[in-house]
């Protein structure tokens, strides 16, 4: 791979992560596959590699839950070192996390030896990625389909995950006051008018990653990973698809949570708001809903999915292209969906890294992908 203008790790280092006590390993530009036995610590390097992105990682997990376990006590700090080539220059990243009492974790962050925030180093390095546990997304309910558009949604838009955080904070409050016999009506004016902002900011960048995501499909070559039709179900998408401006959309938010407060009061929750919104699937080859489609179906359109989200976020001037992470993706696809997984990777500019059990599943990189056996804590290049 030509490395000129690409964004990739040359280096990985981890010291009392999960099951490593102090690792650091190597890397040249090329796509990165880990094999080894189920729980050598395979799923954790790639877990190291999310803290990168903004949230809490493709585990969802606090952080003294990756503080590294010794003697039957979990350890009070972790550290994450990485050196990222950046298009032409090398950067320094470090994570440092504490545990401090009552189990809370604290993190610092670093690039270039200059103190760091989650949205600067979300701005450096863009990550998407694909796990086990998302192989229900389309099989569950709204709240997964959701989750993983957010996700997606993250790597084009980092603040969309301080709207989202906003958003959640504000609509506690609101259902704590609507609980109360007689609700101060200001107070609620603010609430609502601070959901409506945020509320708006989610359903637009949500509509954005959407139309670049189903450009990206589109454009794909059709072949082994179907292509899947994209729409959203929630009134405020609806109505920035419909042409809406932001403030047309915060008014509209904001009418609907004031007209909805008794029903609100009653149900015990806000029942108006992106919180609700679906993002809905559609196999193109048959037409078909992805809630319907065989196990096998749902994976091949998660993965090109995932390929295409890759694909967008190249395509955009002003965005990097991603890292992308593969959690055991390949162990059920048959030969020739692996080779048409690597060489669709292969086409990307970004590093891809994968994981499975045995390292025969990559055998159709080749000398596309450097391979490491991970074993017990400790990891090998082979």
């Amino acid at each position: 791979m030509d490395g000129q203008g690409r964004i990739y790790l040359k280096r990985l280092a981890l010291s009392t992560f999960r099951n490593y006590g102090a690792l650091s390993i190597d890397l040249d530009g090329r796509h990165v596959c880990l094999f080894g036995a189920n729980g050598a610590g395979k799923t954790n390097l790639i877990e190291a590699i999310s803290q990168l992105s903004p949230g809490r990682g493709l585990r969802s997990a606090g952080l003294p839950d990756m503080a590294r376990v010794e003697h039957g006590a979990a350890g009070n700090a972790w550290a994450l070192g990485a050196t990222l080539f950046d298009g032409d220059m090398d950067r320094l990243i470090r994570i440092d996390a504490s545990i401090e009492g009552g189990g809370r974790g604290k993190r610092a962050m670093q690039v270039d030896g200059s103190t760091a925030t989650a949205n600067s180093m979300s701005e450096l390095v863009r990550i998407i990625w694909l796990t086990p546990a998302m192989d229900r997304v389309f099989a569950g309910g709204a709240t997964e389909r959701r989750k993983f558009l957010d996700r997606q949604t993250l790597a084009h838009f980092p603040i969309h995950a301080r709207h989202s955080t906003a958003y959640e904070k504000a609509m506690r409050e609101r259902n704590l006051l609507l609980e109360r016999d007689f609700a101060d009506p200001v107070w609620l004016d603010g609430l609502e008018e601070r959901l409506a902002d945020h509320g708006a900011h989610i359903a637009f960048h949500r509509t954005q990653t959407v139309a670049r995501l189903q450009k990206a499909v589109d454009i794909r070559p059709d072949g082994a990973f179907p292509k899947a039709d994209l729409s959203l179900e929630g009134a405020a998408e609806v109505a920035f698809n419909a042409g809406q401006t932001l403030a047309d959309v915060q008014d509209m938010l904001k009418a609907a949570l004031k007209d909805g407060r008794r029903r609100d009061a009653r149900a015990g929750r806000t029942l108006t708001g992106p919180h609700r919104s679906d993002l809905v699937v559609i196999h193109r080859p048959t037409g078909v809903p992805a809630s319907l489609c065989s196990t096998g179906q749902q994976k091949a359109l998660l993965i090109g999915l995932i390929l295409s989200n890759a694909r967008a976020l190249e395509a955009e001037e002003h965005l990097r292209n991603p890292l992308v992470l593969l959690d055991e993706a390949v162990a059920h696809l048959d030969p020739d969906r692996r080779a048409a997984l690597f060489d669709e990777l292969s086409a990307l500019k970004g590093q891809a890294w994968l994981t499975g059990t045995e390292r025969s599943l990559f055998d159709g990189f080749d000398e596309r992908a450097q391979f490491f056996e991970v074993a017990a804590g400790k990891v090998e290049a082979v």
